[in-house]
């Protein structure tokens, strides 16, 4: 079966599909006649030249070897989930309003009761220093500087302490359950000795999923292919500015000394807390976070109505509707499906996000529309990491925020609170050359 989109790979060997950046994207044939008028995204080294998310995407895409491409962009097995998180948003259709003076509106909303530019957060996205030197600070300057809080993964590469030295920062921090109580006990302790303001306590990754279009670019366990090897020497710059310039493959330094020390190299590292994740995580291990964390607390990953409905009897603060990118479970419902029997559940008792597919300032809008307090963002923001670092993040928040601007004005509202009564459901209709 050949591995469908929305994955582009850069092809070096035999058998391996080919990226065609150069092709036009699977929606652009509407306007084309048998191919023509060519079009293409930006892949080239000028930020400034590029005019939207996929432009930040094909520019990753140019510069990253495959192994980092397939571990950005894979799902898990057939990606069914990870393809709904995008037909989820093609399901809903905008009616707009006439007549309706937009010359003062805004898209900026309260997230956790503070002012945001946006009503998003960063997502929280683990191995980052595989896109870009120090991307974790890199991700958390942008969002500063933008006006949106960050999320950091148990699995980010740089220590949390140095993240919480950015200025302006509003540090949000994302936990994995792995070894005994005093792992999780003590990361809570420094989340909060930073200043971290909330807490998202993932649910649905004690079981890892099965990624094998990753998998297939490995000999073993932790060592890649001598393809893939190969592959990244090819890729030049980002050989000398992630390997070379920091002296090899990085290191999980918020989680490292929880490692014995015969297990501490990046890929080892990594499958030992895979393998120390405990599969009985609970609602008693919810209540026990709970009662030692009193900032603001989330459940990430939720995708059942009594999940939501039991989170608000828990004690959270919020709820992050998500599959975790289409990287765990299969064929499993998207965020965007779930959100409005949620918003019902819970009218104004806990804060509702959603993850998943967020590609344009429409997909906020969508999301806002159907009972949204705010949407994580995260391969839209790491796209433009992966491109051009904090620059090249800021300009993907930039990009979204200006798309979900016009739309707004083009709907005939004059915020991201009124909304109301202007989408409608469609069947779900392939677009021309999709």
């Amino acid at each position: 079966m050949q591995r469908r989109e929305p994955i582009l790979l850069l092809q070096i060997y035999r058998g391996e599909r080919s990226p065609v950046l150069s092709d036009p994207s699977s929606h652009a044939a509407a306007a084309q006649l048998d191919g023509s008028p060519a079009r293409h995204y930006y892949a080239g080294h000028r930020l400034a030249r590029a005019v939207s998310v996929d432009d930040l995407r094909a520019m990753a895409h140019r510069r990253l070897p495959r192994f980092v491409l397939e571990y950005l962009e894979g799902g898990a097995e057939e990606e069914a989930s990870l393809a709904r998180e995008r037909d989820a948003f093609a399901g809903w259709w905008f009616m707009p309003r006439q007549l309706v003076d937009v010359s003062h509106r805004s898209v900026t909303a309260e997230v956790l009761r503070k002012r945001a530019s946006l009503p998003l957060a960063v997502a929280p996205t683990g191995l980052n220093a595989l896109f870009w030197p120090h991307a974790d600070i890199a991700l958390a300057q942008a969002a500063a500087r933008f006006g949106v809080p960050f999320t950091q993964s148990t699995m980010s590469n740089d220590a949390m302490e140095d993240v919480a030295k950015v200025p302006g920062l509003r540090h949000w921090w994302q936990l994995y359950v792995f070894g005994g109580d005093e792992v999780w006990q003590e990361l809570l302790r420094r989340a909060d000795a930073a200043g971290c303001e909330a807490l998202l306590l993932t649910t649905n990754a004690q079981i890892f999923g099965n990624r094998e279009w990753s998998t297939r670019t490995m000999a073993t366990r932790t060592r890649p292919s001598i393809a893939t090897a190969l592959d990244a020497l090819w890729h030049g710059r980002w050989f000398a500015s992630t390997l070379l310039r920091e002296r090899g493959l990085p290191t999980f330094h918020n989680i490292i000394d929880f490692v014995p020390k015969d297990s501490r190299g990046f890929f080892e590292s990594a499958f030992w807390v895979r393998d120390h994740q405990p599969q009985s995580l609970s609602w008693a291990t919810v209540d026990k976070i709970r009662r030692r964390w009193r900032k603001p607390l989330f459940l990430k990953g939720i995708l059942n109505l009594d999940d939501v409905r039991r989170s608000v009897d828990a004690g959270v603060d919020g709820i992050v509707l998500g599959t975790h990118g289409g990287r765990q479970l299969d064929w499993a419902v998207s965020g965007l499906d779930l959100l409005p029997a949620a918003r019902d559940i819970v009218p104004d008792r806990i804060a509702l996000h959603v993850s998943g597919g967020v590609r344009r300032g429409t997909d906020l809008l969508k999301a806002m529309a159907l009972g949204a307090d705010a949407v994580l963002a995260g391969r839209a923001v790491l796209y433009g990491v992966c491109a051009a670092g904090a620059e090249g993040a800021y300009k993907a928040l930039q990009i979204l925020q200006q798309e979900a601007d016009e739309a707004l004005g083009l709907l005939g509202a004059r915020g991201v609170r009124d909304l109301g009564g202007l989408l409608t459901r469609l069947p779900l209709c392939r677009r021309a050359g999709s």
